[in-house]
């Protein structure tokens, strides 16, 4: 038995819904054309911030005419509905049983945001199989045209959920505060992706920080330690978000800042880094879509 024969097995026998290769692999140039842009916000350690980063950037793209959807990808301790004071009746853990499509569970946030929401206390669901992994490709894949801007709020740390969803992203953002523990743990998740997947190219966001002179100066130490261990990793510097009691109050009253609060200084930060970001993946190929990923997964696995 060759090494791809297991993932064979895995497709033929969990996969019924997956669109023939050769078709896809036809048809692939024209769908990374009109796929969303998929970015991943992610972190090393949690209670950096990261979801709220993915709400309320989630608003701003909105604003800006953008059809946004959410995936909430800690799926077995759900965040995003905290956030937008949401409550939904089906979550990811009915697709990934079976027993709904993705487009049934897909609830309506502020401002019109889509959101895919997530299990809370399933721990089976933090550790997907090869098949449900494809099956859920699958099902996104269908969707990509409906949005412009898919946001993968993923869970914290280097689990390989959280390695996988990265890989999957055009843009991958890692949300750092100024903690020791912070900067330690989002070195700890480039050094994964670089050493065992090559991933050499990197974005960070400053948060919660004093300002912006404390935003670089955390920054730079993060990225000479980088460089020391990894010279050929690239990091960008994104912007940051400064520490904001609006921002507090507002996760409070579980909405957005940006809604509850828009000219608070963590609004409008929020606003200047959606138009930042956009700009910058919108310079570049799209070549970290869902799509991109799926032919990742199965070449050489499939015949």
């Amino acid at each position: 038995m060759d090494q791809a024969t297991p993932l064979r097995n895995i497709v033929k026998k969990e996969s019924g819904k997956i669109h023939n290769l050769t078709t896809y692999r036809k048809d692939r140039s024209h769908a990374a054309m009109n796929g969303p842009i998929v970015v991943a916000v992610t972190s090393g350690k949690g209670g950096v911030g990261k979801t709220n980063v993915v709400g309320n950037l989630a608003v701003a793209y909105q604003r800006m005419g953008k059809r946004v959807l959410i995936f909430d990808a800690d799926l077995g301790l759900a965040n995003i509905d905290i956030i937008f004071g949401i409550n939904p009746k089906y979550t990811i853990e009915d697709v990934v049983r079976g027993e709904k499509e993705l487009s049934q569970i897909i609830v309506e946030g502020p401002e019109g945001v889509s959101i895919i929401p997530a299990s809370s206390g399933v721990q089976e669901l933090a550790h997907l199989s090869e098949g449900h992994k494809i099956n859920l490709l699958n099902e996104f894949d269908m969707l990509s045209s409906r949005f412009d801007i898919l946001l993968i709020d993923t869970s914290a740390g280097i689990s390989s959920n959280v390695i996988y969803f990265n890989l999957a992203a055009q843009e991958r953002i890692i949300v750092v505060t100024s903690e020791p523990t912070s900067i330690t743990d989002a070195y700890a998740l480039m050094k994964v992706m670089y050493k065992q997947h090559g991933t050499k190219n990197f974005s960070m966001l400053m948060n919660m920080v004093k300002d912006e002179k404390e935003a670089k100066s955390v920054f730079k130490h993060l990225t000479r330690v980088a460089a020391k261990f990894m010279a050929s990793i690239s990091i960008d510097y994104v912007g940051f978000i400064p520490w904001d009691k609006c921002l507090h109050k507002a996760v409070s009253k579980r909405q957005p800042v940006t809604c509850c609060y828009p000219e608070a200084s963590s609004s409008q930060s929020f606003k200047v880094l959606a138009k930042s970001l956009l700009s910058r993946m919108n310079g570049r190929p799209n070549d970290g879509n869902i799509q991109f990923f799926w032919k990742r997964l199965i070449d050489g696995a499939v015949d």
